[in-house]
């Protein structure tokens, strides 16, 4: 400490008793965020309690002990949380304390500008500088609003707490009093929202959807935490997020987080308070890659969307068939809070390429409940509107709900629900009259989804993804239809057809993966999906026998896709123990009949009447 600063710094140092001493009653005291919160001047604060009341404690989210929200301290304190953390949950869902729902990039504004009036703020910071000045180190959120909106500044001065760089100092002129207490910083584990296995899948369904040059934004848990992991094979990663954890310092380390392609703060990882461990802590210290800021420029929507590629990624307690997303209460019981999942969520819709994602698991309870529902649970507040959610992802997939009609919505959550809810999401969805009152359920009934048919394959430097077809296939199966040309229906269907309704349609899109197994290859041309080749076979369980057949978009055709969807199809028949398949091909279709002789296999055939009956034996 530099000798200008002694003098001031003894006149200001006091015990964390006699600081408090200052605190009248009536008076609204605002508390330092989560692992930066003074435990030392909180329990001095209660401890004080005999003389206080009708006190306003004022914090967003706190990690620590909460004494004060207990039942015996009703009349000396209230809590005003802007985040329900589990210390307070009890007394808020009780009546015993206030929850206030507010984005996390509006507080800032609402005590800047009074309308949330702060006496005294109790914050913890780092020992000063040279210059006088002390970080808030892993909180500076909406903590450094808070106290430079406060008539009296508390400070507890720990040699614990990190320098952290950015938008994130106070110098000792602005702390009226000082507390010197060397303690440990409270400690977070990640929350483990499902099983493992749960958060595995779905990191891998999220970390596919991340580019290379991304910039992301999680929060702590088990699935951001796999998620992280899932990344260690990207590229050029930047980060702009509001809390940062434990799981990004292995980014940071290994290469992956480079800041090099963001397009704002170049090279610097933003963020606006840290939850974790004391490793983390050492990480955050004094590094010039990292800046901390406030909330309301972290999280601001605009400043946000100006990340090219921004990948937001948040949870959610349910999500309903629309899109809806109740992130905050379970039923009438509130839970956590706002924060700042749409801040995030709309900001990464603003981005160029930018993603909004929601991820949660299938199921709560036990798997006893799922997290997909027909509508939000009685009581149950938006807390992201169906307008803002692009993505939704469990374990069982992604669905894509941006530009997309309710029936498209509908089918999509249904999908990546978990199997044993489909059948009555299904019927729900009917009921409300979402989805054709026909709609199959037959994709619900069968086998699981098989995941482990999807694959990937290049044809004149563009990428195919192939996998099976899914029953939100539909619109792009239409869409494949009646982009074949005349000549492509006649040889497909060996026949003129003019029309593919729905009726017809829905056949092909639901099916059972057993008897009837279908495989898609889809590309994506301008943002959406296409679908640009199908190829399926059906199959009679008495004889063992199925019939095959596919077919490519004319602008795809002579590439070797026909080629490789028969062959895969052949290696799940083979796989599947099916002893033959079999088509019918008009004699004047001859690439079609080359990709069948072709097929590696023994081929039988037999003409007649112009037409082809051609058998594949597998076995």
């Amino acid at each position: 400490m530099a000798k200008d600063w002694k003098e001031e710094w003894r006149q200001k140092l006091r015990t964390a008793d006699n600081a408090v001493d200052v605190i009248e009653r009536g008076q609204r005291v605002f508390i330092g965020t989560a692992c930066g919160e003074p435990q030392m001047l909180v329990k001095a604060l209660v401890a004080k309690a005999d003389s206080l009341a009708d006190n306003e404690i004022i914090h967003t989210l706190s990690l620590g002990l909460t004494p004060y929200s207990e039942e015996k301290f009703t009349d000396q304190f209230r809590v005003n949380a802007f985040f329900i953390g589990p210390n307070v949950r009890t007394s808020i869902n009780e009546g015993r304390a206030d929850y206030t729902p507010v984005y996390l990039s509006e507080i800032g504004n609402l005590l800047e500008e009074g309308r949330i009036p702060i006496d005294v703020a109790l914050i913890q910071v780092s020992p000063p500088d040279e210059h006088g000045y002390c970080s808030f180190g892993v909180s500076v959120d909406i903590t450094k609003t808070g106290t430079e909106a406060a008539d009296v500044v508390i400070a507890q001065v720990n040699q614990n707490m990190p320098r952290v760089l950015g938008d994130s100092f106070i110098h000792l002129s602005e702390i009226d009093y000082l507390v010197e207490g060397n303690e440990p910083l409270l400690e977070w584990p990640s929350v483990d929202p499902g099983t493992q296995t749960e958060a595995d899948s779905i990191g891998r369904f999220v970390a596919d959807l991340v580019e290379d040059g991304s910039t992301i934004q999680m929060g702590y848990g088990a699935i951001p935490n796999s998620v992280l992991k899932n990344l260690k094979d990207k590229r050029e990663l930047g980060v702009h997020t509001e809390m940062f954890s434990d799981g990004l310092v292995d980014l940071v380390e290994s290469g992956v987080v480079t800041g090099r392609k963001k397009t704002v703060h170049k090279d610097k990882i933003i963020a606006s308070f840290c939850i974790g461990s004391k490793k983390l802590f050492d990480f955050v210290n004094n590094n010039p890659a990292i800046e901390f800021h406030p909330s309301n420029y972290t999280n601001d929507p605009c400043l946000i969307g100006r990340n090219d590629k921004m990948i937001a990624i948040n949870s959610a307690l349910e999500v309903d068939l629309t899109g809806q997303v109740c992130a905050d209460q379970i039923g009438y019981m509130f839970y956590s809070g706002l924060g700042g999942q749409v801040d995030f969520m709309r900001g990464a819709a603003r981005s160029k390429g930018g993603k909004p994602i929601i991820a949660l698991p299938s199921t709560a309870q036990g798997s006893r409940v799922s997290r997909i529902v027909p509508r939000l649970s009685d009581g149950a507040g938006v807390t992201t509107t169906r307008g803002d959610v692009h993505y939704v992802v469990t374990e069982y997939g992604v669905a894509e709900l941006h530009g997309k009609s309710i029936m498209q919505r509908a089918l999509a959550m249904i999908n990546i629900a978990h199997p044993k809810f489909r059948g009555e999401l299904l019927a729900a969805a009917k009921f409300l009259r979402y989805v054709f009152l026909d709609q199959s359920d037959v994709s619900y009934r069968g086998l699981p989804y098989p995941q482990e048919f999807e694959t990937y394959r290049t044809f004149a430097d563009t990428q195919v993804f192939f996998r099976p077809i899914r029953p939100t296939d539909e619109e792009p199966l239409r869409d494949l239809f009646y982009s074949f040309s005349e000549r492509s229906i006649y040889l497909r269907f060996m026949g003129p057809k003019i029309r593919m309704p729905h009726r017809e349609l829905q056949s092909f899109v639901n099916i059972d993966y057993d008897t009837n197994m279908a495989i898609v290859g889809v590309v994506r041309e301008k943002e959406r999906l296409k679908i640009v080749a199908v190829g399926r076979y059906v199959l009679d369980k008495k004889t063992n026998d199925a019939e095959v057949a596919f077919a490519v978009h004319d602008d795809w055709q002579n590439k070797g896709i026909g080629t490789f969807l028969l062959g895969y199809l052949i290696r799940i028949a083979k796989e599947r123990g099916i002893r033959t398949l079999s088509a019918e091909v008009l004699a004047e279709n001859k690439p079609m009949l080359d990709v069948f002789y072709q097929s590696g296999v023994k081929v039988e055939t037999t003409i007649e009447e112009g037409t082809y009956s051609i058998i594949l034996h597998l076995q």
